[in-house]
């Protein structure tokens, strides 16, 4: 198999990202992604984290990406988890990144870092490292309307995300 099948199939798994730690797991090296990028077949999103090309784009793309160019470690926190399961009315102009520690990379405009308050253990949703959403719910309780935030409890509860017990329990903290 050539080495850019190889990225292939790990980028398409991870809408179409790519990660350097990543490749270099399979057995390659930075040369040959510099390679890829320069003959067009990877694009260098930041440090570390490439692109492909040809890829046809979904709902999740800048989601994924943006914990990609974070780092190790970093997963979706509040009104972004809230934005990428369409719940709340919220549309944040930069998608919220939760890092536990300090971070030095220079990052786009469009993603914003926090530490989290409590040590959380970040879940998967469609893929991507990201915070509860009934966690994400608390956390916007003082930056979203409480009407916006109620029906996104309910809607939640209805796309399964939240169990019967967190809905009530959000229903009391929140609402």
């Amino acid at each position: 198999m050539a080495h850019f099948d190889e990225i292939y199939e790990i980028a398409v798994d991870n809408y179409g990202l790519i990660t350097y730690a990543q490749a270099r797991e399979a057995g390659l090296v930075g040369a040959e992604l510099n390679r890829y990028v320069a003959d067009g077949r990877l694009d260098k999103r930041g440090y570390g984290v490439y692109k492909l090309t040809r890829y046809v784009p979904t709902d999740y793309d800048r989601f994924a990406e943006a914990v990609a160019l974070v780092g190790e470690g970093a997963y979706l926190y509040g009104d972004a988890v809230l934005a990428m399961h369409d719940l709340a009315l919220v549309n944040p102009k930069s998608i919220t990144v939760a890092l536990p520690r300090r971070s030095r990379r220079k990052l786009p405009d469009w993603i914003r870092i926090v530490v989290p308050k409590i040590n959380e253990t970040p879940n998967r949703y469609e893929g991507i490292p990201s915070q509860s959403v009934a966690d994400a719910l608390r956390a916007c309780r003082d930056t979203v309307m409480k009407d916006r935030l109620s029906e996104a409890i309910r809607e939640a509860r209805a796309k399964g995300l939240i169990t019967a017990a967190e809905q009530k329990q959000l229903r009391k903290e929140v609402v």
